[in-house]
C-alpha cells in the first residue's frame, strides 16, 4: 500500500474518535455543526479519493522512480534533510492550494472540499477522487527531482494531510502565537468561508507563513462570522454530484456554441466567485 493510504488508515481511528468527540460537542453546545446527510457523504467521498489515490500511486509509482534517476542530488536520510523535506513539501502544498483557487482545471477537483455549508472535521474527508485526473501529484515532482526519494516525499504528503485534519473544526478558538506560525483551525475556518473578506485566502497546509510572505493571510474577525461553502447555490449530498459538479460545468462550457472563451480559458481561467442569494446557510 503506497505510504499516503497506510499512513492515513493508521490514524483513521484517532479521525473518527475526534469526529464523534465533537459531535458531542456541539450536541452539547446546541451547534448546528453536524448533519449526518452531510457527514455520510463525507465519508463516502474520502473512501472514493483513497481508492482513486491508491490507484493512481500504483500506477505512477514507476513513474516517479524513472524520474528520480535524473535528480540532481543524493539526499541521504537525516533529521536535517527530513525537516527540509517538510518545509519544502509544505511550501509545494501552499502553491498547489492557492494554483487550486484560481485555474479551473484543478478547481474542479477542489471544489468537492469547498462545497459543504458545515465546517468540521468530518469535512476534512470531503475530497475529490479526479485529484490524480487533474494533477495534484505534479506538484511533488520538484522533490523528486531535487533528489528525496519517491516513498518519502507521498509519506511526508500524507503526514501534511493528516495534519490538517484538525484544523476543520469550530470547537477551538484561537491558539495565541502558535498563530503567528502554523495553520490553525481559526485560520482554516477564513479559508473555508464563502464571505467576500475571506475568499480564497489562508491556502496554509501547515506553516501559516507562506501566506503573509504572499500576501493571502486574512485573520478571522469576531466581526465577520465565516459562512461556509461556495459561492454557487450548491447544496448537495450526493457524492457523485459534488464530486463532478465543476467538471460538468465545464464540460458544459466547452459544449457551448455561443462561448466567447476559448476552450483553453473555458479550462483555465476561473468564473468569477459572485456570492448567491441565499448563501452559506447549513440546512437543517
Amino acid at each position: 500500500m503506497p505510504p499516503v493510504e497506510l499512513i492515513l488508515l493508521l490514524l483513521s481511528p484517532v479521525f473518527l474518535i475526534c469526529v464523534a468527540l465533537e459531535w458531542r460537542f456541539a450536541v452539547l453546545r446546541q451547534q448546528n455543526w453536524y448533519s449526518w446527510r452531510d457527514t455520510m457523504a463525507n465519508a463516502m467521498l474520502a473512501l472514493l479519493h483513497q481508492g482513486s489515490d491508491m490507484l493512481a500511486l500504483l500506477l505512477l509509482m514507476p513513474f516517479f522512480y524513472w524520474l528520480h534517476q535524473f535528480s540532481l542530488f543524493t539526499i541521504e536520510l537525516s533529521t536535517l534533510n527530513l525537516l527540509l523535506a517538510f518545509i519544502l513539501q509544505d511550501f509545494l502544498y501552499y502553491w498547489f492550494h492557492r494554483g487550486s483557487h484560481h485555474v479551473r482545471w484543478l478547481w474542479a477537483s477542489h471544489v468537492a472540499h469547498h462545497s459543504s455549508r458545515f465546517m468540521n472535521f468530518s469535512t476534512a474527508f470531503r475530497q475529490s477522487l479526479t485529484y490524480p485526473i487533474s494533477g495534484m501529484w505534479v506538484f511533488w515532482l520538484p522533490m523528486i527531482l531535487i533528489g528525496y526519494e519517491p516513498l518519502l516525499v507521498f509519506a511526508v504528503v500524507a503526514l501534511n494531510l493528516a495534519f490538517q485534519f484538525f484544523v476543520h473544526t469550530q470547537a477551538i478558538g484561537k491558539l495565541g502565537l502558535i498563530e503567528h506560525i502554523f495553520n490553525t483551525p481559526s485560520h482554516h475556518r477564513v479559508h473555508h468561508a464563502c464571505n467576500p473578506l475571506y475568499i480564497d485566502r489562508n491556502f496554509a497546509g501547515v506553516l501559516i507563513i507562506w501566506d503573509k510572505l504572499f500576501g493571502t493571510f486574512v485573520a478571522e474577525q469576531a466581526s465577520e462570522p465565516c459562512r461556509y461553502g461556495i459561492t454557487d447555490d450548491f447544496n448537495s449530498t450526493n457524492p457523485l454530484t459534488i464530486t463532478f459538479y465543476e467538471w460538468r460545468r465545464m464540460w458544459q462550457a466547452l459544449r457551448c456554441k455561443e462561448r466567447q472563451q476559448s476552450a483553453w480559458q473555458v479550462l483555465l481561467k476561473m468564473p468569477p466567485k459572485v456570492p448567491a442569494s441565499p448563501i452559506g446557510k447549513a440546512p437543517k
